[in-house]
């Protein structure tokens, strides 16, 4: 999505240039992962970003911080971000040196072992819950993330409620501003002193990655061939993928018309409740319908008609 962003002419070039400087693994479950991938139909993406930026985590004992699926209908003019709620309580799949069972589903990256594995059984998951079968995956590394946003020249985030940072201590104050990577990424990881909680949070991470893709499309980026670069570079060192057997190539031109207001934000149809002393969000029985108009390409009939669910990016 930054890459098809960043080049409306040229597309193709620039992917293959910078195809070798984005790490591949193995990131879905067979049991995940759509057989064949159509890049003129319906496309469906896990997007898993990981606390790797913490100086004091291992791979071992790291939880996915943050969950999206993204659906892209048919001709790729749009794209709907389905934020999972961290604290979704979900029946984990056994995995080597875990028997299975029920938890958070950001506990799944964990079980797995973290990185492509805790990555395949956190995919696996969502796969069991929700039908939904993936064209690819993309796991994000929240420093190096930090560096696409600070080599883009920051983005342009909206403060809706005054809150102190618990990792920084920083305060946010409401209103309009220009945050650099840092700030942008110590924003979207709040969900404490929140009205809504980590309903709140999901919708900033939509927000981010909206605003990173506005930024990107900027014709001064583009024009400028060493912040280009240095951007396009940012973005490879922070990303590892899968894209189910497809070139990245013929990926970003499949996306070249996706424009940074063709984002939709999609919050699960869920309520939180406390099970033996524990806070869980329950998702309503199936999802809502929003599983089912995924599977039968109908999400933005069912955008329309679930406004409570949609949120304004």
């Amino acid at each position: 999505m930054i890459l098809a962003g960043l080049a409306a002419v040229g597309l193709h070039r620039l992917a293959q240039r910078y195809d070798q400087t984005v790490a591949r693994e193995e990131l879905l479950d067979p049991d995940a992962r759509r057989s064949r991938t159509d890049l003129d139909g319906p496309l469906n993406y896990l997007l898993v970003g990981t606390d790797r930026w913490r100086s004091s985590s291992t791979t071992a004992d790291r939880r996915s911080d943050t969950i999206l699926i993204v659906h892209v209908p048919a001709g790729g003019r749009e794209a709907f971000l389905m934020s999972v709620p961290r604290d979704l309580r979900v029946t984990i799949p056994a995995a080597p040196g875990f028997s299975g069972g029920e938890d958070k589903i950001n506990a799944a990256y964990h079980h797995g072992g973290g990185g492509e594995s805790g990555t395949q059984l956190l995919s696996a998951a969502l796969a069991q819950l929700t039908g939904i079968r993936f064209d690819g995956a993309a796991k994000i590394d929240f420093s190096g993330l930090r560096d696409v946003i600070d080599h883009l020249g920051g983005v342009r985030m909206c403060v809706d409620t005054e809150f102190r940072s618990i990792h920084t201590d920083r305060v946010f104050t409401p209103g309009c501003q220009e945050m650099d990577g840092g700030t942008a990424l110590d924003f979207v990881r709040q969900r404490y002193d929140l009205p809504n909680g980590d309903y709140d949070r999901q919708t900033h991470q939509q927000q981010l990655l909206r605003a990173i893709l506005q930024r990107a499309s900027e014709t001064s980026i583009r024009n400028n061939p060493v912040r280009l670069d240095q951007v396009l570079r940012a973005v490879g060192n922070s990303l590892t993928v899968d894209t189910n057997g497809v070139p990245l190539a013929d990926l970003v031109l499949a996306l070249r018309d996706l424009p940074a207001d063709a984002l939709r934000g999609i919050r699960m149809p869920s309520y939180p409740q406390t099970i033996d002393q524990v806070s869980y969000v329950i998702l309503q029985e199936g999802g809502g319908g929003l599983f089912t108009a995924v599977q039968n390409q109908r999400v933005p009939q069912w955008a329309q008609a679930n406004p409570r669910w949609v949120t304004q990016l």
